[in-house]
């Protein structure tokens, strides 16, 4: 039991670092630009801008 009482205590460790991990080869495969310009023009496209 003590197992677990110790990996509830760094578990959002490892969901930190899965995180970054896709993040990362999301952003290496180009992907991020794309987001990016998809975020920007719904914003604008809320207040009214574009």
């Amino acid at each position: 039991m003590a197992f677990w009482k110790n990996c509830r205590r760094h578990g959002w460790l490892a969901g930190l670092l899965t995180g970054a991990l896709f993040l990362g080869i999301g952003a290496a495969s180009g992907d991020l630009a794309v987001i990016w310009r998809k975020a920007v023009m719904i914003c604008m496209e809320c207040i009214g801008i574009g």
